[in-house]
């Protein structure tokens, strides 16, 4: 389970414990803000799989693979 699909299952909860357990990874609060007021809820009836990983390939430079994180 991705780092992205833990704080959404934890959003969803949306408590005092859930919004600290979110800070500890996200140190912004409005970010934390945004997660837990319209992120969450869009996944409310959503059991699971909340992430899609799309390979770009490697980064010119220093060939670090490269990917993009989708909510879906």
């Amino acid at each position: 389970m991705s780092i992205a699909e833990r704080l959404v299952t934890t959003a969803k909860k949306n408590d005092l414990a859930a919004r600290r357990q979110a800070l500890a990874y996200l140190y912004e609060e409005e970010v934390v803000r945004k997660l837990f007021d319209k992120i969450a809820p869009r996944y409310a009836g959503r059991p699971g799989g909340y992430t899609r990983i799309v390979r770009l390939g490697h980064r010119r430079g220093d060939a670090a693979k490269m990917v993009l994180l989708e909510l879906v």
